[in-house]
């Protein structure tokens, strides 16, 4: 019988994609003993947890979210004996959801670990089998999406990543009715780059807008192109479309993970912040012409630094300068409050953090513009 995480890995790659988590189940009784398994995914704003395994039975509970957030595995022993292991789910720091597993007994260490890189396992394939089946999308929707949220999210590259370097997350709200904000990001060496978007515009229309400058970019980045480069491609692309009527408000970010210089392209409202002790200060850039305003438009390299133990954030302005009821600025105070908030926490539960405080903001009143905050943390590395 084939035994250990390893063998795992070979059983999920020779399964159908939609049968990842009856492989797992099946390998985990019959190796492990296990009972009362089950996978629970995040659901797309990351608020709960949507079992798979038995779509109809209750989202997880607190020792889940505890599993998910700490990124831990949760130990909860049973009244008969038996203990209730909750493993994270996580692929290069993108946190996918919790597995949970009923085992004899009180696990060693080892066997924690053991089953650990099982989730593991799991979590990778289940990331791979998106591109080949729907019932992974399916569970982690709480409610059907709009056609525009729909297109965005498939753009999306995940929601975090983790490198020896870095640490980094996004969030994109309303999960299920989105519009023209957007992220991306690509680690490539000691380069990581960040881009964040906002669409002119509402619905389909915004979303198209957005992913035509996302895709322009990919493109003229993973030909070995330059920010300026990427811009510059993607402001001609929208302007051979729309002829100046429409743009992309950008911001561009080259990040040197070696020394933590950063290079701009500040093409519109998207801001870049820098949190440091408690302190919150915007990064100062001189504003360049949206994507796609006029033809043949050309943009400048800007730069700035980050030293250890900084956080930098960027905001579209969906989030900084939101302003419910005629409320001052999201931006002006209260996004201060809440990044205050994060001191102690992981870009992805920062962001999160962030996007909660804005809707307390909003107080009930339904928000006018979609949001996007990203959140990256330089570890410079020690010699």
């Amino acid at each position: 019988m084939p035994d250990g995480p390893a063998s795992v890995g070979a059983l999920l790659r020779a399964a159908p994609p939609d049968r990842l988590p009856e492989v797992t189940a099946e390998h985990l009784r019959a190796r492990y003993a296990a009972d009362g398994i089950e996978v629970l995914l995040g659901d797309l704003s990351l608020s709960t947890l949507r079992p798979v395994l038995d779509p109809e039975s209750a989202d997880g509970g607190p020792l889940e979210q505890r599993c998910f957030g700490s990124q831990q595995p949760v130990l909860d022993p049973r009244p008969d004996g038996t203990t209730r292991l909750l493993l994270p789910m996580t692929v290069w720091g993108d946190r996918l959801g919790v597995l949970r597993v009923q085992v004899p007994g009180r696990p060693a260490p080892e066997l924690t670990a053991e089953l650990c890189s099982i989730a593991g396992e799991l979590a990778m394939a289940v990331r791979t089998a998106d591109r080949d089946t729907d019932r992974y999308h399916q569970a982690r929707r709480r409610q059907r999406l709009t056609m525009a949220a729909e297109l965005q999210w498939d753009l999306l590259p995940g929601r975090s990543l983790d490198g020896e370097r870095f640490r980094l997350a996004g969030a994109l709200e309303p999960a299920y009715a989105v519009y023209g904000d957007h992220y991306d990001w690509a680690v490539t060496g000691d380069l990581l780059t960040l881009t964040v978007l906002n669409g002119q515009g509402d619905g389909i229309e915004a979303a198209l807008l957005t992913a035509t400058a996302v895709n322009a970019m990919r493109n003229a980045r993973r030909s070995g192109a330059n920010i300026v480069e990427q811009a510059e491609l993607a402001s001609d692309a929208i302007y051979s479309r729309h002829g100046g009527n429409a743009h992309v408000a950008t911001l561009l970010l080259e990040v040197c993970l070696t020394d933590g210089t950063v290079e701009a392209v500040d093409a519109g409202s998207p801001r870049a912040m820098i949190a440091h002790n408690g302190d919150l200060r915007t990064v100062s850039l001189e504003q360049q012409l949206p994507l796609g305003m006029f033809g043949d438009t050309r943009y400048e390299i800007q730069k700035f630094g980050l030293e250890p133990a900084d956080r930098l954030l960027v905001v579209s302005d969906g989030v900084h300068a939101a302003a419910p009821g005629g409320r001052v600025a999201y931006g002006t105070s209260s996004l201060l409050t809440a990044v205050r908030r994060t001191r102690m926490q992981r870009p992805a539960e920062a962001v999160g953090t962030v996007l909660r405080g804005l809707r307390d903001y909003h107080a009930g009143i339904d928000p006018d513009d979609d949001a996007v905050i990203v959140c990256l943390d330089w570890l410079r590395q020690t010699e």
